[in-house]
């Protein structure tokens, strides 16, 4: 009689993690149990019919129960000459789980024959494919090499089963790098005025600064006040500044040195921001004369937007100008502008202007005759949709 029993060696054991687990950098083992499947009269398992496999008691390992599926003349024709054998998982799981088995003939003293130690990959179960929850090999062993074998003791057959239980790994916690705050290093070398090398006086007052770091920033602004570059030029040097107030031009070193903008009163932003954004297009700081633009776009209104848009015509700031017209397209503003002294300074600025502003308007009110248009229409289809039918089934819309 043919008898099939399961023995618990090790419920965490001493067995190691099979090294052919190549996943082990991704996934943590919780949970190692070792049982042996022992086959008393492994020659009469020989006598059932092709390809039919038989099963062990079920156990437990890792909290699941699991038990071996054996078939001596393999799964299919192709094994036919093999010994299949698998581990299956015998739960209904709601997660998939991640194992690995290895399988190994054990000798007559119960140890492993590293021939025919053969382990799968770490494999996650599925919750929708019963079928793909075993492991094991179709091939595990020649039955011709078995009988060959000094490993059947009195017709005895011991299958050592390693299993292995993993999840996976948390993903390692790596800090985030800190923010950049190599604005705020160039920002104190700028108070400190260590290692100056030229000097500005600007409405009276001096602002030392360093000529190799306006180069980098502004090459436009070394041409404009220091002429080519030599090595010979004098420490210390002092350049006079005629066109700009001393607070702007604070303001613009603040930018050179940090690409930040000064915090200011909200009365003076607007002020600070048209003359930063005049520097900016000077001396080629394309992001500056951004962020200046932004800034102004929020501080339109009828009082400054005659200013704001000859401002922007003059620099190119197209971001600017449009917001302006888009401005001029409200009737009660615009009855407001022209009125104002401010309109008659933008007519004589910048006359080329009052046409993209009058194809604003024009644009505008076609757009609101259209929908207004249509609103009509749908309505007047709606009440006819809803009425002619229920008069009469066969009425055709006028």
């Amino acid at each position: 009689m043919t008898t099939a029993s399961i023995a618990s060696n090790s419920a965490t054991g001493g067995c190691p993690t099979p090294s052919s687990r190549s996943a082990a950098s991704t996934a943590v083992v919780t949970m190692q149990a070792y049982h042996v499947l022992k086959i008393d009269g492994y020659s009469r398992t020989l006598q059932v019919e092709r390809y039919r496999a038989l099963c062990s008691y079920p156990f437990s390992a890792g909290g699941r129960t699991w038990y071996i599926r054996y078939s001596p003349h393999g799964m299919n024709h192709t094994s036919k000459d093999y010994i299949s054998i698998y581990l299956v998982l015998d739960d209904a799981i709601a997660e998939p789980i991640m194992a690995q088995a290895t399988f190994s003939l054990l000798d007559q003293h119960g140890k492993p024959v590293p021939s025919h130690t053969l382990a799968t990959r770490l494999l996650s179960t599925s919750t929708q494919y019963p079928m793909a929850n075993s492991l094991g090999f179709e091939a595990f062993i020649a039955k011709d090499d078995l009988k060959k074998s000094e490993h059947l003791p009195d017709d005895c057959l011991a299958i050592g089963v390693h299993v292995v239980i993993a999840k996976e790994a948390p993903p390692i916690a790596v800090p985030l790098p800190p923010s950049s705050d190599m604005h705020l290093h160039y920002g104190n070398l700028l108070a400190s005025k260590r290692c100056t090398d030229v000097e500005f006086l600007v409405s009276g007052e001096t602002f030392a600064a360093h000529r190799l770091v306006l180069t980098v920033r502004s090459p436009i602004f070394v041409v404009k006040h220091f002429g080519p570059m030599k090595e010979s030029a004098n420490v210390n040097d002092v350049v006079q500044v005629d066109d700009m107030e001393a607070q702007v031009f604070k303001a613009l070193l603040n930018f050179i040195y940090t690409d930040t903008l000064l915090e200011m009163d909200q009365e003076d932003d607007a002020t600070m921001a048209q003359h930063l954004l005049v520097a900016a297009d000077k001396y080629g700081l394309q992001r500056l004369k951004v962020m200046c633009e932004e800034r102004l776009s929020n501080h339109i209104d009828t009082d400054s937007v005659a200013t704001l848009l000859v401002l922007a015509e003059k620099h190119n700031c197209c971001g600017l100008k449009k917001a302006c017209i888009e401005f001029f397209s409200s009737p009660t503003a615009l009855s407001t502008i022209i009125e104002a002294d401010e309109f008659q300074y933008l007519t004589q600025s910048c006359p080329n202007i009052l046409e993209d502003i009058i194809s604003n308007i024009v644009a505008c009110q076609l757009e609101k005759a259209v929908f207004s248009s249509e609103n009509q229409e749908d309505k007047s289809k709606m009440v006819e949709i809803r009425i002619l039918p229920w008069k009469n089934s066969n009425a055709q819309l006028g």
